[in-house]
């Protein structure tokens, strides 16, 4: 099993993933049943064991492009909406969630005002 380019995987349909995904497994399951009964399943170059350790790869990276596809076709359809599910919105920390937008910042209570409003800041002039 020669191992699979990833910029390969993002040219296919989803379709085609999920076949060669399935095809994938099915070579992991033949390559453990080999290791077990000790059968003659060596590649050239290539032992078992990193035979396996190449399908296993194999199949992350497939996984992995097909959550990727999926992530993005959401993003695309959440694109313009006031709200965004949990796993499309930035993560950052969790004080940087929490904090205060700069419009709530900025609001002021009644009090606040008026105080502003009766006792506005003084102006000086210094004479030189």
């Amino acid at each position: 099993m020669a191992r699979i380019k990833v910029h390969e995987l993002r040219q296919k349909s989803k379709a085609d993933l999920l076949a060669q995904l399935k095809d994938l497994k099915a070579e992991l399951a033949l390559l453990r049943v080999a290791k077990v009964t000790g059968g003659l399943f060596i590649r050239i170059g290539i032992g078992l064991i990193g035979c396996s350790k190449v399908v296993r790869l194999s199949i992350a990276q497939v996984l992995t492009v097909i959550s990727q596809k999926q992530k993005a076709a959401l993003r695309e359809v959440y694109k313009n909406k006031k709200y965004l599910p949990l796993d499309l919105r930035p993560k950052k920390t969790r004080a940087i969630r929490r904090r205060l937008t700069k419009h709530q910042v900025s609001l002021k209570t009644e009090r606040e005002k008026k105080k502003e409003m009766y006792y506005p800041m003084r102006k000086y002039a210094i004479k030189v």
